[in-house]
């Protein structure tokens, strides 16, 4: 079953039980459940990074939230769609689909370096003979090896396929191999000359070239996307509708960025602050998603 169809089934499930019963989340000082994505290496180093971020939260919003890593972009997207999840940090193709399917709702843009935007890439490695996105798609690059992201991906999936696609191209055919994998896995595997090209998104790359885990002569960019609305901070339909509980995650949210300079700990390196958004921002991956046929519109 695709994800959209499991999306779709586990979402109408979760809206039936929201207009019969309280969640469990909304009763009075129920813990939350803060989903987050695999930002990092392994769920070890993913959960002390950001077990900061959920103690102010629960400090903030006087709730316990209970932390989770999520392994996937496809799965946290799921859970938020499912009711396993109330907040998410999560990557925008992923937010988007919980919002089609299941109404949750975006409050808040993750900033990085102030920005709260960053670039899907596609990279290759020196002696790959890859010199352009040109050669990737044209004759030198059919029947090589491309990595994407996994399925939930934004700058590893969804934005890179919209480019095949805009240009004639279908991976599955034009590639020898195509592999869906772990952002890190795929810098690893170009570097090491294992796979010829994959995607991948500007941040990762510079922090895996940073924290010396590839070399950056070995990651060679071929292609950079438009800019692209940051990760999300989502939450679902049921919460949704309450104005105010929103206004305090915001507002929680909002005082991340000053408090950096005492508690640099709240975020990963670099990462700002936050900055209110609604669901608007999200157009350029919702219109991806349409123009793939990975959504289909709304009646």
């Amino acid at each position: 079953m695709t994800l959209t169809r499991r999306l779709l089934a586990t979402s109408t499930l979760a809206l039936l039980t929201a207009t019969l019963l309280p969640t469990a989340a909304m009763a009075q000082g129920a813990p939350l459940k803060f989903g987050v994505g695999m930002f990092q290496p392994d769920r070890e180093k993913n959960d002390a990074t950001y077990r900061p971020l959920a103690q102010h939260l629960s400090a903030r919003l006087g709730r316990t939230v209970e932390l989770r890593t999520v392994d996937s972009w496809e799965g946290l997207a799921k859970s938020l769609a499912n009711g396993e999840t109330d907040i998410a940090l999560m990557g925008p193709w992923g937010y988007v689909l919980a919002n089609h399917f299941a109404g949750a709702q975006v409050v808040s843009t993750i900033l990085y370096q102030g920005k709260p935007e960053y670039f899907a890439v596609m990279v290759t490695h020196p002696e790959s003979g890859l010199n352009s996105v040109q050669d990737l798609i044209g004759p030198a690059g059919k029947g090589r090896t491309f990595a994407f992201g996994d399925k939930g991906s934004t700058s590893g999936y969804l934005i890179p396929l919209h480019f095949f696609m805009q240009q004639g191209i279908d991976p599955e055919k034009h590639f020898g191999r195509v592999l869906y994998t772990k952002h890190q896995a795929i810098q690893t595997q170009v570097t090491a000359g294992q796979i010829d090209a994959g995607a991948d998104f500007n941040r990762n790359r510079s922090t895996m070239i940073d924290q010396g885990l590839i070399r950056a002569e070995r990651s060679k960019v071929i292609w950079q996307s438009a800019p692209l609305p940051n990760d999300a901070v989502a939450v679902s339909a049921a919460l949704f509708k309450d104005k105010a509980f929103v206004k305090r995650v915001q507002d929680a949210l909002q005082e991340v960025g000053p408090l950096l300079r005492q508690q640099p700990n709240l975020l990963p390196a670099n990462y700002t602050g936050f900055v209110s958004t609604d669901n608007t921002f999200y157009k350029p991956i919702r219109d991806a998603g349409l123009a793939t046929g990975k959504l289909t519109p709304k009646q």
